[in-house]
């Protein structure tokens, strides 16, 4: 099975061109090398994804037909991702949530710039 049809089919991606777009981008690792959507999955590889700022990293137990549901998902992939990594994960999360709920949605806009250089002055 195709790398980029497999991480669609037990949900790491919404869509097949998101889950493609994924492996062009160097977002995906079939045992530790980057690869093309292409590549042909086995039992028993390894699949990194990125999410910024780790690698989430899934063993693969079996091969599905098609696309799974979510309660399935754990019969076809096992997720080996260290607990260190998840909790940088989480840290990053939350400090995005609580950047939210003040206000702060990731760039300043031309305005936000403009109060900051007053604030600063």
């Amino acid at each position: 099975m195709r790398v980029d049809k497999y991480i669609w089919a037990i949900r790491l991606f919404k869509t097949r061109s998101l889950a493609s777009k994924a492996c062009i981008s160097e977002k995906v690792k079939l045992n530790g090398d980057f690869i093309k959507s292409s590549k042909i999955v086995k039992k028993n590889d390894t699949i990194a994804i990125k999410v910024v700022p780790i690698w989430k990293v899934f063993k693969i137990i079996d091969l599905p037909k098609t696309r799974v549901g979510a309660k399935l998902v754990g019969d076809f992939s096992k997720e080996i991702t260290s607990h260190e990594d998840l909790e940088v994960l989480n840290q990053y999360e939350l400090i995005n949530r609580q950047n939210r709920s003040i206000g702060i949605k990731g760039r300043p806009t031309k305005k936000d710039r403009r109060n900051l250089g007053d604030w600063l002055k």
